[in-house]
C-alpha cells in the first residue's frame, strides 16, 4: 500500500535526495516492495520523509527511511519511527530489526534516540561511493 500522495516514483526521487549508501532504489525497487502483501509505507503529513517496512510472522523489517536533505531535524522520521512500531506490533510483530551503515552516525543516533540496540554487524555489506566496504550494523528492538 502507498501513502496517498507519495507514488513511487516519488520515493525512488526523494531516496536518491536522501542517500548515497546504500545506493538508491530505483522506480521497481520501491514497485517490487509494495507489491508484496505483508509491506507498508508511512509518509509525513509533507510527504518530505517516508519509511517502508513490513511484517513476516512475528518480525519486522524497516526496509528504508528516507528524509528529504531540506527537512531533516524537524522530527519527521522519528515520527515515522513511533508509527512504525505502533504498526508493527498491531501486526503481531515481536521484534524489529533494520541494517544502517556503520559510517551513517545521523541516522544511528536517531534509531539509538528510538529504542534500537546493536544486534549484529555484517562486514562490507555496502559500498561506499568510492568503492570501499562498509559494515552494515544491524539494529533490533522490541516495538513499544
Amino acid at each position: 500500500m502507498t501513502a496517498p500522495d507519495l507514488t513511487p516514483e516519488a520515493m525512488a526521487r526523494l531516496h536518491r535526495a536522501a542517500f548515497v549508501m546504500p545506493e538508491p532504489w530505483p522506480v521497481a525497487g520501491f514497485e517490487d516492495a509494495l507489491a508484496d502483501p505483508r509491506a507498508f509505507v508511512m509518509a509525513s503529513p509533507c510527504a518530505r520523509a517516508f519509511l517502508i517496512g513490513r511484517v513476516v510472522a512475528d518480525e519486522a523489517e524497516l526496509l528504508t527511511l528516507a528524509t528529504d536533505p531540506q527537512a531533516r531535524r524537524q522530527g519527521l522520521a522519528g515520527a515515522l519511527l513511533a508509527r512504525f512500531d505502533a504498526e508493527t506490533r498491531a501486526r503481531g510483530a515481536t521484534a524489529a530489526f533494520l541494517e544502517v551503515a556503520e559510517t551513517n552516525q545521523p541516522a544511528r543516533a536517531l534509531y539509538a534516540r528510538h529504542g534500537w540496540v546493536l544486534a549484529g554487524r555484517r562486514p562490507g555489506y555496502f559500498r561506499s561511493p568510492q568503492g570501499s566496504p562498509v559494515a552494515a550494523l544491524i539494529l533490533r528492538k522490541a516495538p513499544a
